[in-house]
């Protein structure tokens, strides 16, 4: 999956899931204090990346994710892995 694919479906989820407006989202956009979410919207994003890119997010690995560019690099590196 290319960079550009993930951070779109990413993207979309978070204006269709969350309602976020558009123009909030941005690869800096701290998750918690720019976008709002809150402690059970992350358990939200992790069945979310499950579905979408069958990746398994660990508790521990969720609190690492501050920002949306973590997040991208996160899925990024797993498929490259493969």
């Amino acid at each position: 999956m290319k960079r550009e694919d993930i951070e779109n479906k990413i993207n979309d989820f978070l204006v269709e899931e969350f309602e976020i407006e558009g123009s909030k989202i941005s690869p800096g956009a701290h998750l918690k204090n720019d976008l709002g979410l809150e402690s059970l919207d992350f358990v939200d994003i992790a069945v979310i990346v499950q579905k979408e890119f069958g990746l398994t997010l660990k508790g521990e690995e969720m609190t690492a994710i501050h920002t949306l560019q973590n997040l991208y690099d996160y899925i990024d590196t797993f498929y490259h892995k493969k």
